[in-house]
């Protein structure tokens, strides 16, 4: 759709005739053009989300994890997932913007070969039990709703227990953005797999402590020493936060997974939150720069993204793209509802590109 504003002065609005069409197809033959051919278009006047809002659906998707089983082995796969493709990513094979997320599915005593790749990652748990993943040599046991880490750069592997069950996680990447940056590496580890050198939990035990950090622990490392954000304490911090704020009219009471040691994002390309909708609340709209997916991690609801209303109940995923108004809402008037999400926002603020709008009842918007 022509926009009226590029017809003004200050934006490109040469017309063309046979002399420029003659000048075009010379600077072609010398692989140039002439930038006013193409300004417009690739400095449009707001962000161009390059993906479509949309949802997953727990009780469709499942069954087609479960397959999976069946199908491929977990050494053949390398990973048991199956990933989340937005119908407008299917090039970079993305979720929403430069983020990947699937779901990988592991049975009792399967155990993948480690890895490593440029690309930071994280988990989050949606069944099962027995789960663990080995990120540089740490150990960590993960069960439903816990957030885990595996930073850019890191051997990891993740396996089940031999009497534990069936474990399915949210799988979520950088791949599309480290890609596009055409920095992205991956080896497989020379043993395969890795000998856990640190007490099973060290991380959670050392770091889990709300407010506490050991002295001279001689962490120097980007990313959080914490690897894993368990649910239980996530979700007794929601809800005592609440007994003490009105929360955000935005995201209802939202607090951000941290590194203890720095208080900033988990990791340098991907954040993360939980955030909780008390019973009956329906916020704000507004949009940002960035792209966000969401579990639903507790509850049920219904989201408006870009004027689009999205239905979602517990273990469903769904996508903001970067720039698209949207706003949340709990169905129910007696529980409250929580959502997980991971985004790119540490990226945005790095580059100076984070940016967050209010909408306005008269059709316009204020800064945030």
């Amino acid at each position: 759709m022509a926009d009226e504003r590029d017809e003004r002065i200050g934006r490109a609005i040469v017309k063309g005739n046979a002399d420029l069409e003659a000048y075009y197809a010379d600077l072609e033959t010398q692989d140039t053009g002439a930038l006013w051919t193409v300004a417009n278009e690739i400095e449009p006047w707001e962000p161009v989300a390059s993906s479509a809002p949309m949802i997953w659906r727990h009780a469709e998707l499942r069954p087609q994890v479960l397959r999976a089983l069946d199908l491929v082995s977990a050494d053949d796969a390398g990973r048991r997932v199956v990933y989340l493709r937005n119908p407008k990513r299917r090039d970079v094979s993305a979720c929403c913007g430069w983020l990947f997320s699937g779901i990988q599915v592991m049975r009792p005593g399967e155990r993948t070969t480690a890895h490593w790749h440029a690309a930071s990652a994280l988990r989050f748990v949606m069944e099962g039990k027995g789960a663990y993943t080995v990120v540089d040599g740490h150990e960590v046991t993960m069960g439903p709703r816990d957030f885990v880490i595996t930073p850019n750069g890191t051997w990891h592997d993740h396996g089940v227990e031999e009497d534990g069950e069936i474990c399915l996680w949210q799988d979520g990447l950088d791949i599309p953005l480290t890609n596009a940056l055409e920095a992205n590496f991956y080896a497989v580890h020379p043993e395969l797999y890795q000998k856990p050198n640190h007490p099973r939990n060290d991380s959670p035990m050392t770091y889990g402590a709300a407010g506490l950090l050991p002295v001279d622990d001689g962490w120097e490392r980007g990313y959080s020493p914490l690897l894993k954000f368990a649910w239980e304490p996530t979700y007794e911090g929601l809800m005592n936060h609440a007994k003490v704020t009105d929360g955000s009219p935005h995201d209802g009471v939202i607090m951000r997974y941290a590194n203890p040691r720095t208080g900033g994002h988990v990791m340098a390309t991907m954040g993360a939150h939980m955030q909780m909708l008390r019973p009956g609340e329906h916020t704000k709209a507004h949009r940002h720069t960035g792209n966000v997916i969401y579990h639903v991690a507790k509850g049920s609801g219904h989201s408006v993204i870009a004027g689009k209303r999205f239905d979602w109940k517990e273990k469903d995923i769904f996508c903001v793209p970067t720039w698209m108004w949207h706003e949340h809402a709990n169905a129910s008037g007696r529980e409250e509802a929580c959502l997980f999400s991971f985004n790119d926002f540490p990226t945005m603020e790095k580059l100076g590109f984070y940016r967050e709008e209010a909408y306005a009842e008269n059709g316009g918007y204020q800064a945030v």
